[in-house]
C-alpha cells in the first residue's frame, strides 16, 4: 500500500442537445457510468424558494442530468446530507483524449470578468464555499451540486453576502466538467466529502476513480490544484493508492499551517459543523492536494 501523501487535521438554463446530435451519445452508449446519486424531492422554506426566484437567473445553470444505466438502491443508508453528489466515471472507459465540452462554458461572460476559475464539486449547502469565495475575491467559484435545498440556501448566502463571484451549476460534477468545462482552463478542483460508499460492493460508485483524476487533470491548466478532503480512512487510502495513477498530478506536502500554503488557491477550508462532528466521534480529516504539471514531470 503506498503511503498516503496529505495533511490530516482534527476536526440561465442551458439547452440539452438531443442524443442523436450529441457526439458524446454514443460513447456513453458504450461506456456507461454508474450513477452515485438518484435525483430527491424536496421542498424549499420560503426562504430558500424567495433567494431561488430573485438568484437563480443570474446565479444559476441547469445541465442536464446523466442517463441512468442502472437502478440506484432505494436508500444509501451510509450517505449523509452535504456529501458530494456526482456520477463516478468507470475505469473501463477507455484511454485516451476526452472529447470537447459540448456546452463550453463562457466563465468570462457569466462573471463579468476575466479572473482565474475554480470548480467546486458537490457544494452540499455551500458554507465552504461562500465562505472561501468571500476570502478569495480574484478567484471566480462555480459550484456544482444537484440537492436543491443545499443550492437555495448557497444562493441565498451569496445574495446576502453581495458576492459577485460565485455561481451555481445544478447537476452532476463528472458531466459539468465533461461538457462545460475545456480544457486546461481550471485553477482549481474542490471535491469535499465524498459520498465513500463503504460497502465493497458500491466502491465502484465512488467518486475519485483513476478517469475521474485523469478528466481533472485534463481540465486543470498547467500548476493548478486539485484539493480532495474527506472523513473517512478507507476512502482516503484508496485515494491515496489511486491517484498515483495520473502523471498529470504531483501531490503537494502541505505545511501545518494551511494557509501558508502559497497555492494559486486557497486550501485553508473552514470548519463546518459536519466536521465539528466528525471530530467529536473521533475522526480524522484528510487532506490531499496535487498540482497540474507538464507531461514528463511526473514520472
Amino acid at each position: 500500500m503506498r503511503p498516503m501523501l496529505g495533511h490530516i487535521r482534527k476536526a440561465g438554463t442551458m439547452e440539452s442537445v438531443p442524443q442523436s446530435q450529441d457526439p458524446r451519445a454514443e460513447h456513453r452508449r458504450l461506456y456507461p457510468r454508474v450513477t452515485s446519486f438518484r435525483s430527491r424531492r424536496a421542498s424549499l422554506t420560503p426562504a430558500q424558494q424567495l433567494a431561488m426566484d430573485t438568484g437563480w437567473d443570474t446565479l444559476g445553470r441547469d445541465i442536464p442530468p446523466p442517463r441512468p444505466v442502472e437502478a440506484f438502491p432505494a436508500e444509501n443508508p451510509d450517505a449523509r446530507p452535504g456529501a458530494t453528489l456526482a456520477s463516478p466515471l468507470s475505469d473501463e472507459q477507455p484511454d485516451g483524449a476526452f472529447p470537447a465540452p459540448s456546452h463550453p462554458l463562457d466563465a468570462a461572460a457569466w462573471f463579468g470578468r476575466e479572473a482565474p476559475l475554480v470548480v467546486e464539486i458537490g457544494s452540499g449547502t455551500g458554507t465552504s464555499t461562500w465562505a472561501m469565495a468571500q476570502a478569495e475575491p480574484d478567484l471566480d467559484v462555480v459550484a456544482v451540486e444537484v440537492y436543491l435545498p443545499g443550492i437555495a440556501q448557497l444562493v441565498g448566502a451569496v445574495q446576502r453576502a453581495d458576492l459577485t463571484n460565485v455561481r451555481v451549476v445544478r447537476g452532476d460534477g463528472v458531466a459539468m466538467l465533461e461538457d462545460m468545462v475545456a480544457p486546461g482552463s481550471l485553477t482549481g478542483v474542490r471535491v469535499y466529502f465524498p459520498d465513500p460508499w463503504p460497502k465493497a460492493r458500491h466502491h465502484k460508485r465512488r467518486l475519485l476513480s483513476e478517469r475521474m483524476f485523469a478528466l481533472i487533470a485534463d481540465r486543470l491548466r498547467v500548476g493548478g490544484i486539485l484539493h480532495v478532503a474527506t472523513d473517512h480512512a478507507d476512502y482516503a487510502e484508496a485515494i491515496a493508492e489511486t491517484a498515483p495513477s495520473e502523471p498529470l498530478l504531483r501531490p503537494v506536502a502541505l505545511p501545518p499551517r494551511l494557509a501558508d500554503a502559497g497555492l494559486p488557491i486557497s486550501v485553508d477550508r473552514p470548519v463546518t459543523k459536519f466536521q465539528d462532528k466528525a471530530a467529536q466521534v473521533g475522526r480524522e480529516i484528510h487532506e490531499f492536494v496535487w498540482e497540474r504539471v507538464e507531461e514528463g514531470e511526473v514520472s
